[in-house]
């Protein structure tokens, strides 16, 4: 499934630019400008399940470095520091990993 299919494409677009420099990426404000912040719980979870590249059923650390590329292949890599932030943002239960929940209540914030 593209991201395209879910969100509008100039929007993810302009969001990507909006944090091309790194360690300017602000997921709160990024999921805002994509839209996603007002899409329906069942459109949030078809994110989640494009963005878990291994289909583990959980958005690892490694993953997670490379999320901007989960919305348009030109995406940057995330640094370290930009990772691990957004990683102890949404993993609500310690375990190193964020869930479809963890990562719904995540956007929705």
């Amino acid at each position: 499934m593209a991201m395209s299919s879910i969100l509008n494409a100039d929007d993810i677009k302009k969001a990507l630019g909006a944090f091309a420099v790194p360690d300017t990426f602000d997921h709160k404000k990024f999921f805002e400008m994509i839209g996603l912040k007002t899409k329906s719980s069942d459109d949030v979870k078809k994110v989640f399940t494009v963005l878990d590249a291994d289909n583990s059923g959980f958005i690892e650390e490694e993953e997670l470095k490379f999320v901007l590329k989960g919305f348009a292949k030109d995406g940057r890599d995330l640094t370290d520091k930009e990772t691990k932030e957004f990683l102890r943002a949404a993993d609500k239960d310690g375990d190193g990993k964020i869930g479809v929940d963890e990562f719904t209540t995540l956007v929705k914030e």
